[in-house]
């Protein structure tokens, strides 16, 4: 079709859970004009442009960092579009705009039938004559999320220690009201967005957030797929609305924020990030249960997101990367008798004593001096206690003092400015270099092959800062090659190694995003050694990931009272048990309750592979004194409920389960046995009363039906 010269033109995916609408106007703009819940569940909207791409020379049409107002955006215009099924309940829409001067936008949108999840990206091709600069370009853009003045923002807070501090105001508070009768119709200039800088791609924020309506309960909820830079904003749109809309941009790397830009010389293509968006017409709770069967959905299938085997770790307030065959053998025979099914032995294994672990890494070989003969006697008594070896490692640093530094070649190493890029005492491979490829395949093929590791902890200790500059190219361009030579290294590990658990780790929670997990069976949540602090961190993590990828550090020890052990263990029954602690100092009934614990979450393990979270009481505060996860099952719900002080000084607390009211239920403690909890069932109001007699304590509940 030319453009100006068409019908205006309708297409778009219509079910239960998701309604998606694109108009093509006269003029040939295709646009989003609903993005709901369902079919007639809110009006449509105006709509912007299906992608907003800056390109060096013309920039935006309205001066500011809002990525809905770009010239080249705008003169891109619709040619077609085609429509397909595929296998698991995909559908696939790709709409086909093209600019004058030969840029052209491939926008691919992918449903999840019956999951209300769009998943979507941009291909740009230059199929002109002269070379183009992008200095932007959208993954996602959206005019039509509702009303300004209707909705509430979302975004989650993430720190070392402090992972997944969930956050809401009001959009009218941090996008205010301009319209007046001196600035009647203005554009507003202002957005309000949450941005990733550096290697870390949840080191700030996780690259998440949200709208909901006060309205109406509608709820938007969306992720960017991306392990490196991101950036996403909503902003206010009036043109052609009856009142102020929202929008929605979804971004990896831009210009502004990331030292970004791509060129593309006539022939030449760039594909975006990936980024999804949920909508549920039933609230918060409901988008995030959408979210997570769209985050199985989309990973890479593996047997432990269905096994869920206990992993025992040395490292956490344990052996803290000291370990020796002296040090670790009784703990082995203890994570044995307690019910562990993998024991990994974490940071320091390479090191020889008296030698730092930290800035020697890189050459990925046992250490002579810390296992005298060999770490084989460690591996082998954890295969004979019926357990399988895994090791910590940091596959994308080499420490300044390691031989490896001065081995491999300077192009194998990110650069800025023509030296490397040094941070923390480590240097950072850039897995675009064959030589860099070749060191790590080396070391994976040498831990899984030779020594019959079965687990993996690839951890990520450096935030590098905006990437390398290699080649002549921008930090930010450098960086994005490299994130995607990371996925490809990984799934090369993978495809060789399929039995291989590999867990993802960054400081704790620093590197929590869609493009690692959909590939990695676990995700770290946290390094905090607090067992007090770690509710609001745990119970938030299934708003981030599946709860089956969700691992949560249970460390009891011996000067624990029952109560601690039990609050500690709690903590990561809904998840994954990342069980620590020096089980082999404790009594015997210290023992039997860790071993009891652990026996409870194998009883329940399998229904967290099918389950969505809710939560109680609202996503946790920081500071919360009553903090409560549910996991909903097909077969029954569960709850972890946390009583921690100061202001817990009632000893019980109300939970609204709302989807049962009116049912008989049967709430029924879990763990810890005997040791005070209660809790009682309301069929009228629809909520269970949980008591915990002393504080801090905490307990894992059921409720099935009668």
């Amino acid at each position: 079709m030319a453009a100006g010269a068409q019908s205006p033109l309708t297409f778009g995916w219509s079910d239960d859970s998701l309604e998606l609408t694109v108009e093509v106007g006269e003029d040939g703009t295709a646009r989003v004009t609903r993005l709901t819940a369902g079919p007639g569940d809110a009006p449509a909207h105006h709509g912007l442009p299906l992608v907003d791409v800056v390109v060096a020379g013309e920039g935006r049409a309205w001066s500011g960092r809002r990525y809905c107002e770009s010239e080249a955006g705008r003169r891109l215009r619709y040619r077609g579009h085609a429509e397909h099924g595929g296998p698991g309940g995909w559908h696939e829409i790709r709409v086909d705009l093209a600019a004058p001067g030969g840029l052209t936008a491939e926008v691919c949108y992918r449903i999840l039938a019956g999951q209300g999840t769009l998943r979507s990206w941009v291909r740009l091709s230059n199929r002109g004559q002269e070379p183009v600069t992008v200095e932007s370009v959208t993954s996602l853009l959206c005019g039509a999320v509702g009303a300004v003045g209707d909705l509430d923002v979302l975004w989650a807070d993430n720190d070392w220690l402090a992972e997944g501090r969930w956050q809401r105001r009001p959009l009218r508070e941090v996008l205010p009201d301009l319209t007046g009768p001196a600035h009647r119709g203005a554009t507003p200039r202002g957005r309000f967005g949450r941005t990733s800088l550096g290697t870390w791609s949840s080191g700030t924020y996780l690259p998440m957030g949200g709208l909901v309506s006060r309205r109406t309960g509608h709820a938007w909820i969306w992720q960017v797929e991306h392990s490196g830079a991101w950036h996403w904003q909503v902003g206010e749109h009036v043109r052609g609305q009856a009142s102020p809309g929202a929008y929605l941009a979804l971004l990896g790397p831009a210009g502004l924020e990331h030292h970004w830009h791509v060129t593309l010389a006539p022939g030449e293509a760039f594909t975006t990030v990936a980024a999804a968006a949920t909508v549920s017409g039933q609230g918060l709770d409901d988008a995030f249960g959408r979210l997570t069967g769209y985050r199985r959905a989309i990973r890479r299938p593996h047997r432990d997101h269905e096994r869920l085997p206990v992993i025992f770790n040395d490292y956490m307030n344990t052996v803290m990367g000291d370990p020796t065959t002296e040090r670790l053998l009784p703990l082995v025979a203890a994570a044995a008798e307690a019910g562990a099914e993998y024991f990994c032995i974490d940071a320091g294994w390479y090191a020889e004593l008296g030698d730092g672990w930290w800035d020697s890494v890189g050459a990925w070989r046992p250490s002579a001096s810390r296992f005298p003969g060999g770490l084989t006697v460690v591996l082998d008594r954890i295969r004979e206690l019926g357990m399988v070896p895994g090791l910590w490692l940091e596959p994308e640093v080499i420490g300044v003092r390691s031989p490896l530094a001065t081995w491999l070649p300077d192009g194998a190493f990110f650069t800025r400015y023509g030296q490397r890029v040094a941070e923390n005492g480590r240097y950072h491979l850039d897995l675009r270099h064959p030589a860099a490829v070749k060191h790590l395949d080396d070391t994976v093929d040498f831990l899984a092959g030779d020594l019959g590791i079965g687990y993996l902890k690839l951890d990520y200790n450096i935030n590098a800062g905006p990437g390398t500059d290699a080649g002549g190219l921008g930090a930010g361009a450098g960086l994005l090659g490299h994130n995607r030579a990371h996925l490809d290294w990984l799934d090369g590990v993978l495809d060789r190694h399929q039995d291989l658990v590999i867990e993802n780790c960054s400081s704790g929670g620093m590197r929590t995003d869609y493009a690692l997990l959909a590939r990695l069976q676990l995700q770290s949540t946290s390094d905090q050694q607090d067992h007090l602090r770690y509710p609001p961190v745990a119970a938030a993590a299934p708003a981030a990931m599946t709860p089956e990828q969700a691992a949560v550090w249970a460390y009891p020890q011996p000067d624990f009272s029952p109560d601690e052990i039990a609050f500690t263990l709690a903590s990561a029954m809904l998840g994954r048990v990342h069980l620590s602690g020096h089980l082999d100092r404790m009594t015997p009934g210290q023992r039997a309750l860790v071993a009891h614990g652990i026996a409870v979450y194998k009883t329940i393990r399998v229904e967290i592979t099918r389950s969505v979270p809710f939560w109680p009481l609202g996503l946790p505060g920081w500071e919360d004194p009553w903090i409560a996860l549910g996991a909903r099952a097909p077969g029954a719900s569960y709850l972890t409920v946390w009583r921690r002080g100061p202001g817990a000084d009632e000893d019980r607390v109300s939970l609204p389960v709302p989807w049962l009211r009116g049912q008989g239920v049967a709430p029924t403690i879990l763990f810890p046995a005997a040791m005070g909890a209660d809790a009682s069932w309301d069929p009228g109001r629809g909520v269970v009363t949980v008591s915990l007699p002393r504080c801090p304590s905490a307990c894992v509940l059921r409720l099935s039906a009668r």
